[in-house]
Protein backbone atom coordinates (compact mmCIF):
# COMPACT_ATOMS: atom_id res chain seq x y z
CA UNK A 1 0.00 0.00 0.00
CA UNK A 2 1.42 3.39 -1.04
CA UNK A 3 1.82 5.86 1.82
CA UNK A 4 -0.09 9.14 1.36
CA UNK A 5 2.25 12.08 1.03
CA UNK A 6 1.88 15.84 0.63
CA UNK A 7 4.34 16.54 -2.18
CA UNK A 8 6.32 19.78 -2.29
CA UNK A 9 5.81 22.58 -4.80
CA UNK A 10 8.89 21.72 -6.88
CA UNK A 11 7.79 18.09 -7.17
CA UNK A 12 4.28 19.08 -8.23
CA UNK A 13 5.63 21.57 -10.76
CA UNK A 14 7.30 18.61 -12.50
CA UNK A 15 4.70 15.87 -12.04
CA UNK A 16 1.21 17.27 -11.39
CA UNK A 17 -1.33 16.53 -14.11
CA UNK A 18 1.05 14.18 -15.92
CA UNK A 19 0.87 10.41 -16.13
CA UNK A 20 2.88 8.03 -18.32
CA UNK A 21 1.11 7.49 -21.63
CA UNK A 22 -0.83 4.22 -21.19
CA UNK A 23 -0.16 3.07 -24.76
CA UNK A 24 3.47 3.99 -25.36
CA UNK A 25 4.88 4.57 -21.89
CA UNK A 26 6.03 8.07 -22.91
CA UNK A 27 7.27 9.90 -19.81
CA UNK A 28 6.47 13.33 -21.23
CA UNK A 29 2.86 14.29 -21.94
CA UNK A 30 2.30 13.70 -25.68
CA UNK A 31 1.09 16.46 -27.98
CA UNK A 32 -2.42 15.35 -28.91
CA UNK A 33 -2.47 17.34 -32.14
CA UNK A 34 -5.98 16.46 -33.21
CA UNK A 35 -9.16 18.40 -33.83
CA UNK A 36 -11.57 15.67 -32.75
CA UNK A 37 -11.78 12.38 -30.91
CA UNK A 38 -13.42 9.10 -31.92
CA UNK A 39 -16.37 8.18 -29.69
CA UNK A 40 -16.70 4.68 -28.26
CA UNK A 41 -20.32 4.47 -29.43
CA UNK A 42 -23.38 6.64 -30.01
CA UNK A 43 -24.49 6.35 -26.41
CA UNK A 44 -21.23 7.65 -24.97
CA UNK A 45 -21.13 10.43 -27.58
CA UNK A 46 -24.58 11.59 -26.48
CA UNK A 47 -23.53 11.46 -22.82
CA UNK A 48 -20.47 13.64 -23.53
CA UNK A 49 -22.51 16.26 -25.37
CA UNK A 50 -25.13 16.34 -22.61
CA UNK A 51 -22.42 16.66 -19.89
CA UNK A 52 -23.58 13.40 -18.33
CA UNK A 53 -20.10 11.94 -18.75
CA UNK A 54 -16.72 13.67 -18.94
CA UNK A 55 -14.74 12.98 -22.09
CA UNK A 56 -12.99 14.49 -25.08
CA UNK A 57 -15.24 15.75 -27.85
CA UNK A 58 -13.37 18.44 -29.76
CA UNK A 59 -10.11 20.27 -29.08
CA UNK A 60 -11.87 23.63 -29.08
CA UNK A 61 -13.42 22.56 -25.77
CA UNK A 62 -10.86 20.20 -24.26
CA UNK A 63 -7.75 18.27 -25.21
CA UNK A 64 -5.58 15.82 -23.21
CA UNK A 65 -2.38 17.89 -23.53
CA UNK A 66 -4.22 21.05 -22.55
CA UNK A 67 -5.93 19.19 -19.69
CA UNK A 68 -2.55 18.20 -18.24
CA UNK A 69 -1.49 21.85 -18.24
CA UNK A 70 -4.78 22.96 -16.65
CA UNK A 71 -4.47 20.37 -13.91
CA UNK A 72 -0.86 21.29 -13.13
CA UNK A 73 -1.51 25.02 -12.80
CA UNK A 74 -4.60 24.40 -10.66
CA UNK A 75 -2.59 22.09 -8.44
CA UNK A 76 0.15 24.68 -7.96
CA UNK A 77 -2.40 27.42 -7.22
CA UNK A 78 -4.25 25.20 -4.71
CA UNK A 79 -7.42 25.43 -6.80
CA UNK A 80 -9.91 22.70 -7.71
CA UNK A 81 -9.30 22.98 -11.44
CA UNK A 82 -8.58 25.25 -14.37
CA UNK A 83 -9.56 26.14 -17.92
CA UNK A 84 -6.91 27.24 -20.40
CA UNK A 85 -7.32 29.87 -23.11
CA UNK A 86 -5.41 31.18 -26.10
CA UNK A 87 -4.11 34.22 -24.16
CA UNK A 88 -4.21 35.87 -20.77
CA UNK A 89 -6.61 38.56 -21.99
CA UNK A 90 -8.86 35.84 -23.44
CA UNK A 91 -8.88 34.07 -20.07
CA UNK A 92 -9.93 37.09 -18.05
CA UNK A 93 -12.39 38.28 -20.73
CA UNK A 94 -14.08 34.88 -20.52
CA UNK A 95 -14.49 35.22 -16.75
CA UNK A 96 -15.95 38.72 -17.08
CA UNK A 97 -18.22 37.61 -19.93
CA UNK A 98 -19.51 34.70 -17.85
CA UNK A 99 -20.12 36.49 -14.56
CA UNK A 100 -21.20 39.99 -15.57
CA UNK A 101 -24.51 41.07 -17.05
CA UNK A 102 -25.86 44.45 -18.22
CA UNK A 103 -26.35 46.75 -15.24
CA UNK A 104 -23.71 45.05 -13.09
CA UNK A 105 -20.68 46.79 -11.65
CA UNK A 106 -17.11 45.57 -11.21
CA UNK A 107 -14.55 47.15 -8.88
CA UNK A 108 -11.10 47.19 -10.49
CA UNK A 109 -7.69 48.31 -9.25
CA UNK A 110 -6.43 51.42 -11.06
CA UNK A 111 -2.89 50.03 -10.97
CA UNK A 112 -3.35 47.59 -13.83
CA UNK A 113 -1.77 46.40 -17.07
CA UNK A 114 -2.75 48.80 -19.86
CA UNK A 115 -4.22 46.03 -21.99
CA UNK A 116 -6.47 44.96 -19.14
CA UNK A 117 -7.58 48.55 -18.54
CA UNK A 118 -8.46 48.97 -22.20
CA UNK A 119 -10.22 45.61 -22.28
CA UNK A 120 -12.38 46.44 -19.30
CA UNK A 121 -13.24 49.89 -20.59
CA UNK A 122 -14.35 48.65 -24.00
CA UNK A 123 -15.88 45.35 -22.90
CA UNK A 124 -17.82 47.11 -20.17
CA UNK A 125 -19.15 49.70 -22.59
CA UNK A 126 -20.41 47.01 -24.98
CA UNK A 127 -22.01 44.99 -22.17
CA UNK A 128 -23.40 48.05 -20.32
CA UNK A 129 -21.34 47.27 -17.24
CA UNK A 130 -20.03 49.99 -14.92
CA UNK A 131 -16.37 49.87 -13.87
CA UNK A 132 -15.46 51.47 -10.53
CA UNK A 133 -11.73 52.17 -10.41
CA UNK A 134 -10.08 51.62 -7.05
CA UNK A 135 -6.90 53.04 -5.54
CA UNK A 136 -5.56 49.94 -3.83
CA UNK A 137 -3.09 52.06 -1.85
CA UNK A 138 -6.07 53.59 -0.05
CA UNK A 139 -7.02 51.33 2.89
CA UNK A 140 -10.68 52.20 2.30
CA UNK A 141 -10.46 52.07 -1.50
CA UNK A 142 -12.29 48.79 -2.02
CA UNK A 143 -14.98 49.43 0.56
CA UNK A 144 -15.80 52.89 -0.81
CA UNK A 145 -16.06 51.55 -4.38
CA UNK A 146 -18.26 48.51 -3.75
CA UNK A 147 -22.05 48.76 -4.06
CA UNK A 148 -24.92 46.28 -4.07
CA UNK A 149 -24.50 45.99 -7.86
CA UNK A 150 -20.81 45.05 -7.61
CA UNK A 151 -20.49 41.53 -8.96
CA UNK A 152 -16.69 41.13 -8.73
CA UNK A 153 -13.43 42.69 -7.56
CA UNK A 154 -10.39 42.48 -9.84
CA UNK A 155 -6.72 43.31 -9.30
CA UNK A 156 -3.19 42.09 -9.91
CA UNK A 157 -1.04 40.57 -7.18
CA UNK A 158 1.84 42.80 -8.32
CA UNK A 159 0.66 45.63 -10.53
CA UNK A 160 2.06 46.17 -14.01
CA UNK A 161 4.16 48.32 -14.20
CA UNK A 162 3.78 50.30 -10.96
CA UNK A 163 4.71 47.41 -8.65
CA UNK A 164 1.78 48.05 -6.30
CA UNK A 165 1.18 44.98 -4.12
CA UNK A 166 -2.41 43.95 -3.44
CA UNK A 167 -3.52 43.41 0.15
CA UNK A 168 -5.23 40.13 -0.67
CA UNK A 169 -6.91 39.51 2.66
CA UNK A 170 -8.36 43.02 2.82
CA UNK A 171 -9.73 42.84 -0.74
CA UNK A 172 -11.18 39.36 -0.15
CA UNK A 173 -12.91 40.52 3.01
CA UNK A 174 -14.69 43.35 1.18
CA UNK A 175 -15.63 41.08 -1.72
CA UNK A 176 -17.14 38.44 0.53
CA UNK A 177 -19.07 40.99 2.60
CA UNK A 178 -21.19 41.73 -0.49
CA UNK A 179 -21.24 38.16 -1.83
CA UNK A 180 -18.89 38.78 -4.75
CA UNK A 181 -15.75 36.91 -5.87
CA UNK A 182 -12.26 38.36 -5.73
CA UNK A 183 -10.52 37.74 -9.08
CA UNK A 184 -6.73 38.09 -9.02
CA UNK A 185 -4.29 38.24 -11.91
CA UNK A 186 -1.27 36.39 -10.51
CA UNK A 187 0.91 36.64 -13.62
CA UNK A 188 3.87 38.55 -12.13
CA UNK A 189 4.03 36.53 -8.92
CA UNK A 190 3.34 33.04 -10.36
CA UNK A 191 2.04 30.37 -7.97
CA UNK A 192 5.61 29.87 -6.75
CA UNK A 193 5.88 33.31 -5.14
CA UNK A 194 2.24 33.77 -4.13
CA UNK A 195 -0.95 31.71 -4.12
CA UNK A 196 -3.84 34.21 -3.84
CA UNK A 197 -6.38 31.46 -3.14
CA UNK A 198 -4.59 30.79 0.16
CA UNK A 199 -5.35 34.41 1.14
CA UNK A 200 -9.03 34.47 0.18
CA UNK A 201 -9.10 34.97 -3.61
CA UNK A 202 -11.83 33.04 -5.41
CA UNK A 203 -10.55 33.03 -8.99
CA UNK A 204 -6.99 33.35 -10.25
CA UNK A 205 -6.06 34.22 -13.82
CA UNK A 206 -2.68 34.09 -15.52
CA UNK A 207 -1.10 35.29 -18.68
CA UNK A 208 0.82 32.02 -18.99
CA UNK A 209 2.74 33.73 -21.80
CA UNK A 210 5.01 35.21 -19.14
CA UNK A 211 6.84 33.32 -16.39
CA UNK A 212 4.87 30.08 -16.71
CA UNK A 213 6.10 29.62 -20.28
CA UNK A 214 9.35 31.32 -19.34
CA UNK A 215 11.02 31.66 -22.71
CA UNK A 216 8.91 33.99 -24.83
CA UNK A 217 7.65 31.30 -27.23
CA UNK A 218 4.00 30.91 -26.33
CA UNK A 219 0.83 32.98 -25.96
CA UNK A 220 -1.59 31.47 -23.41
CA UNK A 221 -3.89 32.12 -20.47
CA UNK A 222 -5.53 30.09 -17.74
CA UNK A 223 -8.32 30.48 -15.17
CA UNK A 224 -8.14 28.65 -11.83
CA UNK A 225 -11.12 28.37 -9.47
CA UNK A 226 -10.75 27.98 -5.71
CA UNK A 227 -13.96 25.92 -5.54
CA UNK A 228 -14.99 27.80 -2.38
CA UNK A 229 -17.31 30.52 -3.66
CA UNK A 230 -21.08 30.02 -3.35
CA UNK A 231 -22.34 30.64 -6.88
CA UNK A 232 -25.88 29.89 -5.70
CA UNK A 233 -26.05 32.94 -3.41
CA UNK A 234 -28.66 34.54 -5.67
CA UNK A 235 -26.28 36.87 -7.47
CA UNK A 236 -24.91 34.70 -10.29
CA UNK A 237 -27.72 33.28 -12.42
CA UNK A 238 -25.27 32.37 -15.20
CA UNK A 239 -23.78 29.66 -12.97
CA UNK A 240 -26.73 28.79 -10.71
CA UNK A 241 -29.87 29.14 -12.82
CA UNK A 242 -31.09 26.66 -15.47
CA UNK A 243 -29.04 26.81 -18.68
CA UNK A 244 -30.98 27.10 -21.91
CA UNK A 245 -28.01 25.58 -23.74
CA UNK A 246 -28.24 22.32 -21.77
CA UNK A 247 -31.98 21.72 -21.31
CA UNK A 248 -32.23 23.53 -17.97
CA UNK A 249 -29.05 22.12 -16.39
CA UNK A 250 -28.01 24.02 -13.26
CA UNK A 251 -24.22 24.05 -13.35
CA UNK A 252 -23.50 24.84 -9.71
CA UNK A 253 -26.13 22.45 -8.37
CA UNK A 254 -25.01 19.64 -10.70
CA UNK A 255 -21.22 19.99 -10.57
CA UNK A 256 -20.72 21.56 -7.15
CA UNK A 257 -17.21 22.99 -6.71
CA UNK A 258 -16.61 22.48 -10.45
CA UNK A 259 -19.76 24.39 -11.45
CA UNK A 260 -18.02 27.58 -12.57
CA UNK A 261 -15.31 25.69 -14.46
CA UNK A 262 -17.82 23.49 -16.25
CA UNK A 263 -19.86 26.52 -17.28
CA UNK A 264 -16.69 28.31 -18.39
CA UNK A 265 -15.63 25.36 -20.53
CA UNK A 266 -18.92 23.98 -21.80
CA UNK A 267 -20.45 27.33 -22.77
CA UNK A 268 -18.03 30.29 -22.64
CA UNK A 269 -14.96 28.62 -24.14
CA UNK A 270 -17.14 26.65 -26.54
CA UNK A 271 -18.86 29.78 -27.83
CA UNK A 272 -15.95 32.25 -27.81
CA UNK A 273 -13.60 29.71 -29.37
CA UNK A 274 -10.43 31.07 -27.75
CA UNK A 275 -8.94 27.62 -27.13
CA UNK A 276 -5.33 26.85 -26.33
CA UNK A 277 -3.43 24.81 -28.94
CA UNK A 278 -2.08 21.42 -27.78
CA UNK A 279 1.47 22.28 -28.87
CA UNK A 280 1.39 25.46 -26.80
CA UNK A 281 0.15 23.47 -23.80
CA UNK A 282 3.12 21.12 -24.29
CA UNK A 283 5.54 24.07 -24.15
CA UNK A 284 3.81 25.41 -21.05
CA UNK A 285 4.16 22.08 -19.27
CA UNK A 286 7.90 22.18 -19.98
CA UNK A 287 8.03 25.73 -18.66
CA UNK A 288 6.37 24.78 -15.39
CA UNK A 289 9.00 22.09 -14.79
CA UNK A 290 11.68 24.78 -14.34
CA UNK A 291 9.49 27.50 -12.79
CA UNK A 292 11.00 27.35 -9.31
CA UNK A 293 14.66 27.50 -10.33
CA UNK A 294 13.97 30.26 -12.84
CA UNK A 295 11.97 32.37 -10.39
CA UNK A 296 14.68 32.15 -7.72
CA UNK A 297 17.20 33.53 -10.22
CA UNK A 298 14.78 36.13 -11.59
CA UNK A 299 13.99 37.42 -8.10
CA UNK A 300 17.60 37.66 -6.92
CA UNK A 301 18.83 39.38 -10.09
CA UNK A 302 15.93 41.86 -10.20
CA UNK A 303 16.52 42.98 -6.63
CA UNK A 304 20.24 43.42 -7.33
CA UNK A 305 19.46 45.55 -10.40
CA UNK A 306 16.93 47.65 -8.47
CA UNK A 307 19.37 48.31 -5.65
CA UNK A 308 22.06 49.32 -8.16
CA UNK A 309 19.72 51.68 -10.06
CA UNK A 310 18.87 53.57 -6.87
CA UNK A 311 22.45 54.79 -6.67
CA UNK A 312 22.79 55.94 -10.28
CA UNK A 313 22.69 59.56 -11.46
CA UNK A 314 19.84 60.31 -13.82
CA UNK A 315 17.48 57.89 -12.07
CA UNK A 316 14.68 59.77 -10.36
CA UNK A 317 12.89 56.87 -8.68
CA UNK A 318 12.98 53.06 -8.55
CA UNK A 319 9.74 51.18 -7.88
CA UNK A 320 10.57 47.68 -6.73
CA UNK A 321 8.20 46.52 -3.99
CA UNK A 322 10.85 44.52 -2.12
CA UNK A 323 13.19 47.48 -1.55
CA UNK A 324 13.47 48.30 2.17
CA UNK A 325 11.89 51.75 1.81
CA UNK A 326 9.06 50.63 -0.48
CA UNK A 327 5.59 51.23 0.99
CA UNK A 328 4.76 47.69 -0.17
CA UNK A 329 7.57 45.98 1.75
CA UNK A 330 5.25 44.83 4.59
CA UNK A 331 2.85 43.30 2.03
CA UNK A 332 5.77 41.64 0.24
CA UNK A 333 6.92 40.12 3.52
CA UNK A 334 3.41 38.81 4.17
CA UNK A 335 2.27 37.59 0.75
CA UNK A 336 5.52 37.19 -1.21
CA UNK A 337 8.16 35.92 1.23
CA UNK A 338 10.18 34.30 -1.56
CA UNK A 339 10.42 37.57 -3.49
CA UNK A 340 8.44 40.14 -5.44
CA UNK A 341 9.12 38.89 -8.95
CA UNK A 342 11.47 40.32 -11.54
CA UNK A 343 9.41 43.04 -13.22
CA UNK A 344 9.70 46.60 -11.94
CA UNK A 345 9.97 50.13 -13.22
CA UNK A 346 12.09 53.20 -12.68
CA UNK A 347 11.89 56.83 -13.77
CA UNK A 348 14.54 58.74 -15.69
CA UNK A 349 14.85 62.42 -14.86
CA UNK A 350 15.40 63.09 -18.58
CA UNK A 351 11.74 62.37 -19.38
CA UNK A 352 10.29 60.90 -22.55
CA UNK A 353 13.26 61.70 -24.77
CA UNK A 354 15.62 60.27 -22.19
CA UNK A 355 13.58 57.08 -22.13
CA UNK A 356 13.86 56.81 -25.90
CA UNK A 357 17.65 57.33 -25.87
CA UNK A 358 18.06 54.90 -22.99
CA UNK A 359 16.27 52.07 -24.77
CA UNK A 360 18.02 52.68 -28.09
CA UNK A 361 21.43 52.58 -26.38
CA UNK A 362 20.91 49.15 -24.82
CA UNK A 363 22.56 46.18 -26.49
CA UNK A 364 21.88 43.20 -24.20
CA UNK A 365 18.35 44.06 -23.03
CA UNK A 366 15.73 43.27 -25.66
CA UNK A 367 13.15 45.95 -26.49
CA UNK A 368 10.06 43.73 -26.40
CA UNK A 369 6.44 44.14 -25.28
CA UNK A 370 6.57 41.11 -23.01
CA UNK A 371 7.87 40.06 -19.60
CA UNK A 372 8.88 36.82 -17.94
CA UNK A 373 11.39 35.71 -20.56
CA UNK A 374 14.74 34.08 -19.84
CA UNK A 375 16.13 37.13 -21.67
CA UNK A 376 16.08 40.54 -20.00
CA UNK A 377 13.47 42.81 -21.57
CA UNK A 378 12.84 46.55 -21.53
CA UNK A 379 10.03 48.83 -22.66
CA UNK A 380 8.85 52.43 -22.37
CA UNK A 381 5.22 52.01 -21.26
CA UNK A 382 3.94 55.53 -22.03
CA UNK A 383 4.61 55.06 -25.73
CA UNK A 384 3.84 51.34 -26.03
CA UNK A 385 1.97 49.07 -23.58
CA UNK A 386 0.07 51.99 -21.99
CA UNK A 387 -0.06 54.27 -25.02
CA UNK A 388 -3.85 53.94 -25.30
CA UNK A 389 -4.42 55.38 -21.82
CA UNK A 390 -5.22 58.98 -20.92
CA UNK A 391 -2.81 61.05 -18.80
CA UNK A 392 -4.98 60.43 -15.73
CA UNK A 393 -5.04 56.68 -16.41
CA UNK A 394 -1.26 56.71 -16.93
CA UNK A 395 -0.76 58.42 -13.60
CA UNK A 396 -3.08 55.95 -11.87
CA UNK A 397 -1.13 53.06 -13.39
CA UNK A 398 2.16 54.45 -12.05
CA UNK A 399 3.47 55.53 -15.45
CA UNK A 400 5.35 58.81 -16.03
CA UNK A 401 6.93 60.16 -19.26
CA UNK A 402 10.32 58.84 -18.21
CA UNK A 403 9.15 55.50 -16.80
CA UNK A 404 11.05 52.44 -18.03
CA UNK A 405 9.87 48.91 -17.26
CA UNK A 406 12.40 46.13 -16.83
CA UNK A 407 11.87 42.38 -16.87
CA UNK A 408 15.09 40.96 -15.47
CA UNK A 409 16.10 37.68 -17.08
CA UNK A 410 18.62 34.98 -16.34
CA UNK A 411 21.81 36.55 -17.69
CA UNK A 412 24.86 37.39 -15.60
CA UNK A 413 23.95 40.37 -13.42
CA UNK A 414 27.26 42.14 -14.03
CA UNK A 415 26.59 42.07 -17.77
CA UNK A 416 23.12 43.50 -17.27
CA UNK A 417 24.48 46.32 -15.10
CA UNK A 418 27.18 47.14 -17.66
CA UNK A 419 24.54 47.54 -20.34
CA UNK A 420 22.28 49.67 -18.12
CA UNK A 421 25.19 51.92 -17.16
CA UNK A 422 26.12 52.82 -20.70
CA UNK A 423 22.45 53.37 -21.59
CA UNK A 424 22.04 55.71 -18.60
CA UNK A 425 24.92 57.77 -19.90
CA UNK A 426 23.15 58.07 -23.24
CA UNK A 427 19.91 59.10 -21.54
CA UNK A 428 21.63 61.74 -19.40
CA UNK A 429 22.87 63.55 -22.52
CA UNK A 430 19.32 64.85 -23.02
CA UNK A 431 18.71 68.47 -22.13
CA UNK A 432 15.49 68.67 -20.16
CA UNK A 433 13.48 71.85 -20.76
CA UNK A 434 11.20 72.77 -17.85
Amino acid sequence: MTEEREFGFETRAVHAGQRPDPYTGASTTPIYQTAGFVFEDTESASAYFNLQEYGNIYSRIMNPTVAAFEERVANLENGVGGVAFASGLAAQAAVFFLLLEPGDRIAVAKALYGGSTAQLNHLARKLQIEVDWVDIDDPDGWRSAVTEETKALFAETIANPGGNVLDLEAAAAVAHEVGSPLIVDNTFATPYLCRPIDWGADIVVHSATKFIAGNGTTIAGVVVDSGRFDWSNGRFPAVADPSAAYHGLRFHETFGVYGLLMKLRAETLRDLGSSLAPFNAFLLLLGLETLTVRMDKHVASALAVAEWLREQPGVEAVRHPALPDSPYKPLVDKYLPLGAGSVFSFDLDSGREGGRRFIEALSLWSHIANVGDTKSLVIHPASTTHHQLSDDELHASGVAPGTVRLSVGLENVDDLLWDLEQALRAASSVTVIA
